[in-house]
């Protein structure tokens, strides 16, 4: 096997945003990296497609502000620009619109609340803003809102607020704590449609880590990660040659770890990946020359697990008047059906946007996206996953799936920043 030292580098198995945050982190300390990217460009999920002069995200993205990606932008001196959407909208309730109370005057006006029902929302709006995630038990968050909320509207509205914070529809195993505390991160601090898309942090990220001395290879998948008596040695690569390295970071999921790994015996792997629980969506992401409905701009599905969002309202998607709208079915981690997710996302744009078919310029639909490989559940045996490895000296984790108090890109950007402290350390 040809051997190439790399200078005692450290070596990223991942070109995600968990690997290029931890690029960057250890290029800062003056630490010597190589990234390995299977893909022919770096970004994973994180990457836009371009069509017809319309930039599609995979799926609605949002950057959540103060949230964690966004404190490691700040502090490379990367802020994308873009605004934030507003409260107001629409929401789905059997088959028909009705507009959804996002301030005081609309609840008040609302018609799809009893005024039990408005007092207790207004209530529970207020609570929200005090409530101690870490205090509340390890129960799911359907379990609470059971418990806490007496009015079922307003449980509805829980429910379809928390799938647009979170991203997940697994309300029976997702911890209560760590979705209420997401919610509230989400209608406080707010979220940032990007323009340009998130390709633009994700090129901004890349191009920061070469300049500090990261060396970011695309089109180079790993093999293997080599180790010897409980400790890393390094990487092999598909051509078979080897990387000798003192410290790995994988940013892949922990199914993805184990196998570079061989299927070696590391129980910590294992555990984390037999108790995850992924949370996936079907995503319709469109280009329309014009929106019919130009008052809807977004709407929330309310007794169904969907969403529509106008992104150009807030972002620059496009040079040339196209809009892009992100429609998407949160399908949780249960089997799906995508052609059926298909026509009930089509039939969702038929309600909010009527005529939108004719207007499309572009389309591309996604019927299985992985959102997370993991979230915080009900069914963790032990501690949120990571940094290290336990069993194995010199090997680190990081992504969506390794997040502590964090969810979604703020957990991949959270783990990478913790995989690279305790490896500088």
């Amino acid at each position: 096997m040809k051997s190439n030292h790399a200078n005692g580098s450290t070596v990223i198995i991942g070109g995600g945003l968990a690997g290029l945050v931890a690029a960057n982190e250890l290029a800062d300390a003056g630490r010597p990296v190589i990234l390995l990217e299977k893909a022919s460009r770096a970004g994973g999920r994180a990457q836009s497609a371009v069509k017809n002069g319309a930039t599609l995200n995979f799926g609605g993205h949002a950057l959540y502000r103060d949230g964690a990606l966004d404190r490691a932008l700040k502090r490379y001196g990367i802020r994308p620009s873009g605004s934030s959407p507003a409260a107001s909208g629409f929401a789905i309730w059997r088959g028909a619109l009705a507009a959804l109370p996002g301030d005081p005057l609309k609840l008040a006006a609302s018609r799809l609340l009893s005024w039990p029902g408005k007092i207790e929302l207004a209530r529970f709006m207020t609570r929200l803003r005090r409530i101690d995630g870490d205090a509340i038990p390890r129960v799911s968050l359907r379990e609470w809102a059971e418990s806490t909320i007496r009015e079922p509207m307003v449980r509805h509205l829980l429910y379809a607020l928390n799938r647009t914070a979170t991203y997940s529809a697994d309300i029976d195993s997702q911890l209560a704590g760590a979705a209420l505390r997401q919610l509230r991160q989400a209608l406080t601090s707010n979220v940032l449609y990007v323009d340009g898309g998130w390709q633009s942090i994700v090129d901004r990220l890349r191009e920061r880590a070469v300049r500090a001395g990261a060396d970011i290879r695309t089109e180079s998948p790993a093999a293997a990660i080599l180790h010897e008596s409980g400790r890393i040695a390094g990487v092999r690569l598909a051509d078979g040659s080897r990387l000798d390295a003192p410290g790995v970071i994988a940013a892949v999921p922990p199914a993805e770890t184990l196998r570079l790994l061989q299927d070696a015996a590391i129980p910590s792997l294992r555990r984390w990946r037999d108790e995850a629980l992924p949370s996936t969506a079907a995503c319709l992401d469109l280009a329309l020359k014009r929106l019919p409905a130009g008052n809807r701009h977004f709407a929330l599905g309310l007794d169904q697990p969907v969403y529509v969002s106008n992104h150009s309202r807030y972002a620059k998607l496009s040079d040339n008047g196209t809009i892009v709208v992100h429609a998407m079915k949160y399908t949780g981690s249960g089997s799906t059906d995508p052609d059926a997710d298909l026509r009930q996302l089509e039939l969702t744009m038929d309600l909010v946007q009527p005529g939108w078919r004719q207007e499309t310029a572009a389309r591309q639909f996604l019927p299985h996206l992985t959102v997370v490989h993991d979230q915080p559940h009900i069914g963790r045996s032990g501690p949120p996953p990571g940094p290290e490895v336990p069993e194995l000296a010199g090997l680190y984790v990081a992504g969506d799936w390794a997040g502590h108090r964090e969810m979604l890109a703020d957990a991949a950007a959270a783990s990478a920043q913790r995989a690279a402290a305790r490896l500088v350390q």
